[in-house]
């Protein structure tokens, strides 16, 4: 084994996140709900944007926000209503498990990013969080465009677990806006 096998082993396992669905939305009737990828990819997006207005680093919100649900593939996407029944192994047992065979500069890097957003103490692991929450309040409103009337709960949710001022400022732009309003901007030209 060389000494890259274990990062190597690393990255196949968070390729199982392209696979597995976000459970939570069954719950609410949608029958192909996004992956925890695809929400982690559009979390990571979201927090880039809160951190620039917040004042924090984007790059490192960025990655808190990649990396925060990759204790998923261990454990799988445990809906809210689940937690209330299970008590699952907490992230960073499983990060570290995850990171084990993984380079020190490579687990170092994965155990203290996940620590960081876990502890939540940080501009950018406050960022990171809203992000999260943030980013599931906009899948649903998209999922409310498309005609599901269910999920007003996961909105409402959403909504409520904001702390920073600018996400919630964000989120009511969101809930506002017409989810294909972007396809009329165009840059002007200068000059």
């Amino acid at each position: 084994m060389t000494e890259l096998a274990g990062a190597a082993g690393y990255l196949l396992e968070a390729g199982l996140l392209k696979r597995a669905r976000r459970s939570g939305w069954w719950i609410a009737g949608i029958r192909d709900p996004e992956s925890i990828a695809e929400h982690s990819w559009r979390a990571a997006l979201t927090g880039m944007v809160l951190a620039s207005l917040e004042g924090a680093d984007p790059a490192r919100t960025a990655m808190l926000c990649i990396l925060h649900d990759t204790p998923e593939t261990r454990i799988g996407d445990i809906p809210k209503i689940g937690h209330h029944y299970l008590d699952a192994t907490d992230p960073e047992t499983i990060v570290a498990d995850q990171t084990a065979e993984c380079p020190d500069p490579v687990a170092g890097t994965i155990r203290d990013a996940i620590a960081e957003f876990e502890a939540g103490e940080t501009a950018e692991a406050q960022c990171a969080k809203d992000a999260d929450k943030l980013e599931c309040l906009i899948q649903a409103v998209e999922y409310r465009q498309q005609g599901d009337a269910t999920v007003g709960r996961w909105i409402d949710s959403s909504l409520a677990a904001l702390k920073t001022d600018t996400a919630r400022e964000l989120a009511q732009e969101v809930l506002e806006a017409n989810p294909l309003a972007w396809e009329q901007v165009r840059a002007r030209p200068s000059g």
